[in-house]
């Protein structure tokens, strides 16, 4: 788990390549290193997880040395992909060296071979060219800039505006934003100039040419799977089976491994199985709460725990003296408008981690949008915000000028079902872009590695592919999970209804935080973004939120966070 950046062309500078890896430095603390070729320059931020040998070190050269690479993420099958790229003269025992034999004997079809999380790029010295490759999900980042005569990328925004790229609005995205509540296209960010290679996506750059290529097709494999019909025994032995593989897997690491806990069927199955896996004992489990009975899990978290006396570790967040801090860090962190308060309150939990010298983290993002978890997938709307009953979003505050440039997006529908449709939007276009880029960043900005075993693209493509009735029966969601855990954990956690509220958000930010949230709203009015805005429309939503109309609280969130990221 690392930064990666590098320069192409134009002005390559080591000062400007430095300027970059400094800015993302919390990436990869254990070693920063760069290389230098004719016209290139590629970098690495190293965080040590597998193989902690210098030797390691990125960016590294083939034996041959015609090929340099430069890896973010973890490559969960190295041990089989080694044992079948036998013939390589190794000379780690790094997951990163076992990519660049995979890529050396396979070329662009090593990706898929590869089950992990990855970003990557690799240079040929030859034929000064460039190979990118990011991951079938899109859980590890990767952001570019192309003019006339350069190609530059890095792990984070904020790296690439240290080489003078004008900090310029992506006008299209954030009108869309506050108007549907979009965070942009996969291959789009909320800045001009600044784009990201979509997950499931690859790149080649030679002679100032770009070519974006998309080497995981989702609804493919799908069919596959589909195509062979089992019962619903069979498919929960075998779901079950490639769950324990998965997790398995991903405990392969040279450092401490812990996980995330809350009071959700996700979460607790995650923990059922790591215990069921796992020989190591005392494997430390992580939880944030707030003290409001009303959102906090604990009740939830401590019933898990007692059946398997994992040491529990509780992270408090709460509105201290650093509480105002802690948003201004995030939101400098994501570059890019983020989730709310539960982001905030998520960090906190990598931070503790860190501070216990756990450095690799699991958790349980993705069951949802595999097994039909949402509330939103039985209803006849395209919502996609759980437990609310009106309209999050505020246009009526926004200028007509700026309303005009939002675009409604149309996202495809490759499949039949209206629900397979929802459940692919959610994977590639909303839900799981977010919280993967949401989480990254927090887990990164403390230094500590995220896993996700229920993204496991062996998981995901078996789940999504099994009919109806096995992921909903009558009422009850992710039926086939339920069932799977039932056998582990009690009724009341087995059967218990998604809880979409993880901390008192709308009440801090009406009641305890009103004044300052309104501080910094009203400081939109002087920036240069002031004309976006009919400040007369906020402060009567503000006024209507502050007298109780909180069915929501993302359009306060909006603004709020916006005023946060004019400041970076």
């Amino acid at each position: 788990m690392c930064g990666i950046a590098g320069i192409i062309g134009g002005k390559v500078a080591r000062n400007s390549l430095n300027k970059m890896l400094d800015k993302q430095h919390h990436r990869g603390p254990d070693a920063t290193e760069i290389w230098e070729g004719d016209a290139v320059c590629l970098g690495h931020n190293r965080l040590a997880i597998i193989d902690l040998s210098k030797e390691s070190n990125q960016p590294f050269k083939s034996n041959c040395g015609n090929f340099i690479l430069v890896f973010n993420g973890e490559i969960y099958n190295y041990l089989e992909l080694k044992k079948e790229l036998n013939f390589y003269q190794y000379k780690t025992n790094s997951d990163t060296e076992v990519l660049l034999a995979a890529y050396l004997h396979w070329g662009k079809d090593c990706l898929h071979h590869l089950n992990g999380m990855f970003s990557f790029a690799v240079w040929n010295v030859k034929e000064q060219s460039l190979f990118a490759a990011r991951d079938r999900f899109g859980v590890k980042p990767f952001y570019y800039h192309f003019s006339k005569n350069s190609f530059c990328f890095a792990s984070e925004i904020k790296a690439l505006h240290t080489l003078e790229i004008e900090k310029k609005h992506n006008l299209k995205v954030w009108a869309g934003y506050f108007v549907y509540g979009s965070y942009g296209m996969p291959n789009e960010t909320f800045w001009e100039d600044i784009h990201q290679l979509p997950g499931g996506h690859c790149l080649e750059y030679k002679n100032n040419k770009i070519e974006i290529q998309k080497w995981y097709v989702f609804e493919e494999e799908i069919k596959k799977h589909q195509q062979k019909i089992q019962s619903f025994d069979e498919v929960k032995k075998k779901y079950k089976n490639l769950l324990l593989d998965s997790i398995k897997l991903r405990f392969r690491a040279d450092v401490s491994v812990g996980f995330n806990v809350s009071g959700g069927l996700d979460s607790s199955a995650l923990l059922a199985f790591i215990n069921q896996t796992q020989s190591i004992k005392n494997i430390k489990a992580y939880t944030f709460y707030t003290n409001d009975k009303k959102y906090d899990e604990l009740p939830w978290v401590e019933e898990m725990i007692a059946l398997t006396q994992n040491p529990l570790q509780k992270v408090l967040l709460s509105i201290d003296e650093d509480f105002k801090d802690k948003l201004n860090h995030i939101a400098h962190i994501q570059d890019e408008p983020f989730g709310g308060i539960p982001t905030l309150a998520y960090s906190q939990i990598f931070k503790k981690a860190r501070e216990q010298n756990t450095l690799v983290l699991l958790d349980g993002q993705g069951m949802d949008e595999q097994w039909a978890g949402y509330d939103y997938y039985t209803q006849n709307n395209q919502n996609t915000i759980q437990g609310i009953s009106k309209s999050p979003f505020r246009p009526n505050v926004l200028n007509e000028d700026f309303v005009k440039k939002a675009k409604k997006t149309i996202y495809p529908k490759p499949f039949d079902s209206e629900l397979l449709n929802k459940q692919y939007r959610d994977l590639f276009y909303t839900k799981i872009p977010r919280a993967l880029r949401f989480n990254d960043r927090v887990s990164m900005t403390y230094s500590t590695e995220l896993r996700e075993p229920f993204l496991d693209y062996r998981l995901v493509e078996y789940a999504f592919a099994q009919p109806l009735e096995y992921k909903i029966n009558g009422k009850v969601q992710k039926y086939l999970v339920r069932e799977l855990v039932s056998e582990l954990l009690s009724d009341a956690i087995t059967y218990a209804p998604k809880r979409p509220l993880q901390t008192p958000q709308r009440e801090w930010l009406g009641d305890k935080l009103y004044d300052f949230v309104c501080k910094h709203i009203n400081q939109l009015k002087t920036s240069d973004i002031g004309d976006w805005f009919d400040f007369k429309e906020i402060e009567k939503e503000l006024n209507s939120y502050k007298n109780g109309d909180r069915d929501s609280s993302f359009h306060i969130w909006q603004w709020f966070n916006t005023s946060l990221l004019i400041k970076q």
